[in-house]
């Protein structure tokens, strides 16, 4: 099996390979349209800022490809906003995978939500063997409104998304490489996919 971590110069993709070493899998960093294409699983991590992450997709043309992949797709944290429609962050248009948008929490509480939190009312294959409630690492100033493809929730002042999934794409706002074995076990489960 062939997992590939997509390299666009805006993912914390060592901890990722990491990650994925623990479970026996040799992950290719790569951002070749070919490669990527021809893999059994992609990851699509992302760290920084929504509107400098689009711009290196674009410059790579990876913003095209991305959502016409058909393996099982994975997007972590900024990963997984760029595949809404729109974040705030930057006025950015998305890849519209996830037909959401992505805004910023309020004033009323700090910014960005760094640490644990819990994922509530899990529904996927991607939650196999993870308990409700379940403690996830994240690092967040912007959220993912709810939506019908909504398939875990966290509370930070509201009810968000923690995760979506539409189809064969799977996007978590928390970091699964540092979720210690719930983490773990996520990424085997889509592995497993």
């Amino acid at each position: 099996m062939k997992t590939v971590i997509i390299n666009y110069g805006a993912g914390n993709i060592q901890s990722i390979k990491f990650a994925l070493q623990r479970l026996g899998v040799e992950a290719i960093l790569s951002n070749d349209i070919s490669v990527i294409k021809n893999a059994d699983k992609v990851i699509f991590p992302g760290v920084g800022e929504a509107s400098s992450a689009m711009k290196k997709l674009k410059e790579s043309q990876l913003d095209a490809i991305i959502p016409t992949l058909t393996q099982p797709v994975l997007g972590i944290c900024l990963g997984m906003q760029l595949m809404c429609n729109s974040s705030e962050e930057g006025n950015t248009k998305g890849l519209g995978i996830f037909d959401t948008e992505v805004v910023r929490f309020s004033s009323t509480v700090k910014v960005p939500q760094i640490g644990w939190n819990t994922v509530q009312n899990l529904k996927s294959p991607l939650f196999e063997g993870i308990r409700e409630s379940e403690y996830m690492y994240l690092v967040h100033s912007y959220y993912a409104k709810k939506s019908s493809e909504i398939i875990a929730e966290s509370e930070y002042d509201i009810q968000y998304a923690s995760a979506l999934q539409k189809d064969n794409f799977y996007g978590v706002q928390f970091h699964p490489e540092k979720s210690s074995k719930a983490g773990s076990q996520l990424l085997q489960n889509f592995l497993n996919l």
